[in-house]
C-alpha cells in the first residue's frame, strides 16, 4: 500500500468519528455529548473506543461517564476542530453558491464578446436578479469546453456551437464577419467584396484551435483558396493592429469602437458569419442561479448580438493621404 492509499484508508476510518470525538472532548462527558448529537450513549462510547483502537493511542482518561483529554487527545482535538471547521466552511460555500438569490454562476465567453455583449447580458440579467454573483472567464472556445468538462464552468458562450456527445450546445445568434484591410490598401475604397478577391492577400489570423481560425479557413476554402498566413495571434484586436500596420488582412467580427488605420468591408460571398451559442455539460445538474441564467440566455435567441453597420473609417487620413499631404507641404512647415 502506497502513502496515498494509507492516507485515504486512515481518512475513511476517522472522518465519520471526528464530530463524535469533538463533542465528547467539548463536554468531557459521554452522556451530555450523546444528548447533543442525538445518538445513544452506548453508540458514542463504542465509537470512541474504536477510534482509540484504530489510532493506537489513548485519547481520554476515563472516570465513569466523565472523561478528560490526554496529551495525545488535546493534540488530536486541535487538528480535528480545524478539519471540522473546514468541512463547515466548504458546506456553507457550496450552499451559498446554490442559493437562488445569492448564488454564483461560473460563466465563460470568447474574448471578442467581452467588451460589449457579455457586460450587457449581465446587466440585463441582474436587473431582475441583483444579488446573483458571477465568476467570469475569458478564453478561446476549446479551452472553455475543457473547463466545462472539468466542472470549472457552468455555462459558456462560444463559437462555433460545439457538437460533442458530452456537451449540449444551443445556437443563440450569428455575427457577421468582415474583411479588415489597411486604410491604404488597394481594396480600401470598396464597401463590399467577394472573399475570392482576397485570394492573393496575406492574412493575419488567430492561432489554430480558436473557433474563428477554423471559420476563417473554412470560408477561404469555400471561396476557392487557402489563406497565406503571415502572423497568428490570440486576440482579435491584436489582429486589427497588425492589419493597421500593413502586415496583412483579416476576417474579424465588428469592433465595439472603430479603429484608426483599417477599413472594414462587408463580405458578400460566401456568407461570412459565425454562430454564437451557449454550451453546458450534458447531464450536469444546475443550481437554481445557473438554471435561471441559462433560461435568460436561451430567451435572447436571435437578439444576443446587435447587428452593427460597418464602422465609418476613422477621421485620421490614410497613410497614402498623409504622405501626399506631406509632399505637397512647403518645406519646414
Amino acid at each position: 500500500m502506497n502513502r496515498y492509499e494509507e492516507d485515504l484508508s486512515v481518512t475513511q476510518l476517522l472522518a465519520p468519528r471526528l464530530a463524535y470525538f469533538a463533542a465528547v472532548a467539548r463536554h468531557e462527558h459521554v452522556t451530555r455529548a450523546a444528548h447533543e448529537l442525538g445518538v445513544p450513549q452506548s453508540t458514542l462510547s463504542r465509537a470512541m473506543v474504536r477510534l482509540e483502537q484504530d489510532l493506537g493511542v489513548t485519547l481520554f482518561a476515563r472516570k465513569g461517564r466523565t472523561v478528560a483529554l490526554t496529551t495525545a487527545g488535546r493534540t488530536f482535538l486541535a487538528s480535528a476542530e480545524q478539519a471540522l471547521d473546514g468541512i463547515a466552511r466548504a458546506a456553507e460555500s457550496v450552499q451559498q453558491d446554490a442559493d437562488p438569490t445569492y448564488g454564483k454562476v461560473a460563466f465563460g465567453f470568447l474574448h471578442t464578446l467581452g467588451s460589449e455583449t457579455v457586460p450587457g447580458l449581465i446587466r440585463a440579467f441582474r436587473a431582475d436578479h441583483p444579488r446573483i454573483r458571477f465568476s467570469l472567464v475569458q478564453n478561446y472556445g476549446e479551452a472553455m469546453l475543457e473547463k466545462l468538462r472539468s466542472g470549472e464552468l457552468d455555462l459558456c458562450l462560444t463559437s462555433p456551437v460545439p457538437e460533442a456527445p458530452d456537451l449540449v450546445g444551443r445556437r443563440l445568434d450569428e455575427q457577421r464577419l468582415r474583411l479588415v484591410v489597411p486604410d491604404d490598401h488597394r481594396l480600401a475604397g470598396r464597401k463590399r467584396i467577394r472573399l475570392a478577391e482576397a485570394a492573393e492577400e496575406t492574412f493575419v489570423t488567430l492561432e489554430p484551435g480558436y473557433g474563428l481560425r477554423r471559420i476563417t479557413d473554412d470560408l477561404c476554402a469555400e471561396a476557392g483558396f487557402a489563406p497565406r498566413v503571415a502572423f497568428e495571434g490570440e486576440e482579435a484586436e491584436t489582429l486589427r493592429g497588425l492589419v493597421a500596420a500593413g502586415l496583412g488582412v483579416a476576417l474579424l467580427p465588428p469592433p465595439a469602437v472603430a479603429r484608426p488605420g483599417v477599413v472594414e468591408l462587408t463580405v458578400t460571398a460566401p456568407r461570412a458569419v459565425r454562430e454564437i451559442g451557449v454550451a453546458w455539460l450534458d447531464g450536469h445538474p444546475d443550481t437554481p442561479p445557473v438554471a435561471e441564467f441559462k433560461r435568460f440566455l436561451l430567451s435572447r435567441r436571435g437578439r444576443l448580438i446587435p447587428e452593427l453597420e460597418p464602422p465609418a473609417q476613422a477621421s485620421s487620413p490614410s497613410r497614402a493621404g498623409r504622405t501626399a499631404a506631406a509632399e505637397a507641404s512647403p518645406a519646414g512647415v
